[in-house]
């Protein structure tokens, strides 16, 4: 079975924060390579979506509605609706991540 996978404007967001980021900080090359892979994974995600794990933060609050994968240090965070995979975040994992989830996933 294949699913359809949507990259909410959040995420989109996410993602050019991440590339402008690393281009400034770092290299286009490498804002490219880390822009690539995390599109890739989202894309992955059109099979097998439910390979991913709860989040933590959010498991210890009760919520099991959303999922995650990885391109460390990045997480992403989707749900999954009928035969459809919502990405809502595209967030670094070293940042403190709590109260961003329950805010952008709760609202």
């Amino acid at each position: 079975m294949i699913f359809q996978v949507y990259i909410i404007a959040d995420a989109e967001q996410d993602i050019v924060d991440i590339y402008d980021y690393i281009a400034l900080s770092d290299s286009i090359e490498r804002a490219e390579y880390v822009y690539k892979n995390i599109e890739d994974k989202c894309s992955s995600l059109s099979e097998f979506p439910n390979r991913g794990h709860v989040p933590p933060e959010l498991e210890r609050i009760g919520i099991f509605d959303y999922k995650e994968i990885h391109f460390k240090p990045y997480r992403i965070i989707y749900n999954i609706i009928d035969f459809k995979v919502y990405v809502h975040c595209v967030l670094d994992g070293r940042r403190e991540l709590q109260i961003l989830l329950e805010r952008r996933l709760l609202r």
